[in-house]
């Protein structure tokens, strides 16, 4: 699977300034790093910062594409044969395993999007027009059914996607606390994520 950060315009330093902003950001949040911080990390001065990006606004809107990028790039890798079930399966697996692979991915998602004291950025609209466009795809192809409400499916695949994501640390603290002495991770209680259709009334 391609990663977006080391591709040929990676080598730019504008692609090193928004690798460093996102790993810096993921590590400490956007509001405990500076802009000197970035350039420093990038490799560059902070000059530079301002000529590509004008601001941090800049900045955060270019993280953002990044993390779309590697969410757009693992869905995009699986093949489109199969049954819709398989098809749905080896997506969520694949957007899985990007995460785990990409730990700065993961701790960027979880800042922007559950941390109350940065509200700010559009990454979670932006998730959703992404996972809006692919499901549109893939009922066009067949390898989605058509049947359910197009933002009920939309929400799902966030939901099932980032769901286990956010809440299997919380899982993994409980277990921690409770687990006996002869109970072992494959005793662990199995976190399940999804959202179900409320059918309309008549």
């Amino acid at each position: 699977m391609p990663d977006p950060r080391v591709r040929t315009e990676d080598l730019t330093g504008k692609a090193r300034i928004r690798n460093a902003a996102m790993d810096l950001y993921s590590q400490y949040g956007e509001d405990r790093t500076s802009m000197r911080a970035i350039a420093a990390e990038a490799g560059v001065n902070v000059g530079l910062l301002v000529h590509h990006f004008k601001n941090k606004d800049g900045i955060r809107e270019a993280v953002e594409e990044l993390v779309v990028a590697y969410f757009r790039e693992a869905i995009r890798a699986v093949p489109s044969e199969g049954s819709p079930r398989e098809v749905t399966g080896a997506r969520d697996a694949a957007v899985e395993r990007m995460l785990e692979s990409h730990p700065a991915v993961v701790n960027y998602l979880r800042r922007a999007l559950l941390d109350p004291a940065e509200p700010r950025g559009h990454l979670l609209e932006r998730l959703t027009e992404l996972t809006k466009d692919e499901a549109a795809k893939a009922r066009e192809s067949g390898t989605m059914p058509g049947h359910s409400r197009e933002s009920t499916q939309v929400v799902s695949i966030i939901v099932r996607q980032l769901g286990r994501l956010f809440l299997q640390p919380m899982v993994d603290t409980m277990w921690d606390q409770l687990a006996g002495p002869d109970e072992t991770e494959d005793d662990k209680p199995v976190l399940i994520v999804a959202v179900r259709d409320v059918p309309s009334s008549e």
